[in-house]
């Protein structure tokens, strides 16, 4: 008598989890599509992929010792943190990291004009540290800016 009543309870319990896990699951894929549709997020991701390409370009270039090609791709970035899209949160921390890396990114262009690849070199290893570092600070700020771990776009983009 007891198995039979412990049947339907078994069956309510399983449903009820399935119920659970389909939801979950849900939420889950329609909180992953809305991400991956994001024009805000593909354009800042170009606008990044933009900077990565042109960052490989100056390692080429310090590779080449070729002083033209570290100075004019070097400048680009700098112009790209100049961009309204490079500004992707308004705070102290983020404009401080923002301008650190700017900093760096002269420091190459200089060290190409004066063709001191040593300076260049090391200024360019100085430019990435401080990318790394404001892309930690940015995913740090991403998951306690906001309820959900949205951040908070300060104008126009979301950052990763």
């Amino acid at each position: 008598m007891k198995a039979a009543s412990i049947r339907p309870q078994l069956v309510v319990w399983l449903v009820g989890c399935c119920v659970v896990g389909l939801l979950a699951w849900n939420t889950f894929a329609v909180s992953a599509q809305q991400e991956d549709d994001d024009p805000q997020r593909d354009r800042l991701s170009t606008f990044m992929q933009v900077k990565l390409k042109m960052s490989q370009e100056v390692l080429a270039g310090l590779a080449m010792e070729d002083y033209d090609k570290i100075a004019k791709n070097s400048r680009d970035i700098s112009l790209l943190t100049q961009a309204e899209s490079w500004q992707v949160l308004q705070t102290p921390e983020y404009n401080q990291q923002s301008l650190e890396f700017r900093r760096a990114v002269d420091k190459i262009t200089a060290a190409a004009r004066e063709k001191d690849l040593d300076a260049a070199t090391l200024a360019y290893l100085d430019m990435t540290l401080k990318c790394v570092n404001c892309h930690k600070y940015l995913r740090g700020v991403k998951f306690a800016a906001a309820p959900g771990g949205q951040l908070l776009p300060a104008r126009g983009l979301v950052g990763n």
